[in-house]
């Protein structure tokens, strides 16, 4: 078992790590974004060997991105726990064009300068990791949906690469993001918080 431990540690870590962060976000607590910064260092020490090079190169994006939500979740309107709002419309296709264009960008990147075997899965999975983090940082309610959607996809990626600790780990941010998303639906009902007026940073 101590064998075990000792050559997956990284592995554990990130567990740990990545299983807090959803906690806290679920509970909108602003603790979420130091913590997820220390686990896009472990992911990406993870991700890199396993030629998960998209997922890797997230991790730097999701540092500039936890930064911008560690600063929404201070000062910006999102501060205020009670706050929870539902995504504006404009802001959809928007989210989708980012998503779409991201795709297709990381998969000719991958396919194109790396050895991946996973290029359109990693990337896509990459692309809509990244829209779900903006949305959270928003505290748009849909964020969950398009996490639960991300989790399952980087289950069977994760299988596929043989990182079965972080397969095992992205089912239980399933399982959280479900739990996350019926906590904050429970907080819109009870403090109804009015759509933004607009999708801009």
């Amino acid at each position: 078992m101590i064998e075990w431990i000792l050559a997956e540690w990284m592995q554990i870590l990130g567990f740990a790590t990545g299983a807090a962060c959803v906690v806290l976000a679920a509970r909108r607590n602003v603790w979420t974004y130091p913590i997820g910064i220390a686990n896009n260092v472990v992911f990406l020490a993870v991700f890199v060997p396993a030629g998960l090079y998209a997922s890797a190169a997230l991790q730097l994006v999701y540092l500039v991105l936890g930064v911008h939500g560690w600063i929404r979740w201070t000062r910006g309107v999102e501060h205020d726990r009670g706050y929870v709002a539902r995504t504006p419309r404009r802001a959809v296709p928007w989210l989708i064009a980012v998503a779409i264009v991201g795709t297709a960008v990381l998969t000719w990147v991958l396919a194109t300068f790396t050895d991946s075997q996973v290029a359109v899965a990693d990337a896509a999975t990459t692309s809509a990791s990244l829209v779900a983090q903006y949305m959270l940082n928003r505290k748009w309610i849909e964020n969950w949906g398009v996490w639960i959607a991300v989790d399952v996809a980087f289950v069977g990626l994760s299988i596929a690469t043989g990182l079965w600790i972080i397969a095992a780990l992205y089912a239980l941010f399933v399982v959280l993001c479900i739990g996350g998303w019926r906590g904050w639906t429970r907080v819109m009902r009870e403090s109804p918080a009015a759509v933004p007026a607009d999708a801009r940073v």
